[in-house]
């Protein structure tokens, strides 16, 4: 059985893009996550100590996020996922997505992005 913690619309502000005014003065990004876990254990005890920390994983998530500046979505998600899955062993996989509401496109579009998902080798 895999059961789910999720955030989404985490909004972060980051300067990753190929564009010289993208690393320059950054842009918001906004990230869904989904952690994929064994739930029974915190649902019975009650216990912040038996689950995965929402504040933890967001903070996890930021830094590893802001850290460095990447050309590409998928290389600043791919971080995000290695730091998380390095943090919370409770976590067995993760999904995430990179929302980039204002990518440097000409069109007309309402989301832009890339979704990943990440799995613990056993």
């Amino acid at each position: 059985m895999t059961d789910t913690i999720f955030v989404t619309g985490l909004s972060i502000h980051a300067r990753h893009g190929v564009m010289d005014h993208e690393t320059e003065v950054g842009q918001r990004f906004v990230i869904d996550l989904e952690l994929y876990t064994d739930l029974s254990e915190p649902s019975r005890s009650d216990r912040l100590a038996d689950t995965v920390s929402y504040a933890d994983v967001v903070a996890t998530t930021t830094a590893a996020f802001k850290t460095t500046n990447y050309k590409l979505l998928e290389r600043a998600a791919g971080a995000v996922a290695d730091a998380i899955l390095s943090h919370f062993p409770r976590i067995r996989a993760v999904k995430i997505t990179v929302h980039k509401p204002h990518a440097p496109i000409a069109a007309i579009f309402d989301d832009v992005g890339i979704m990943l998902t990440r799995s613990r080798h056993p």
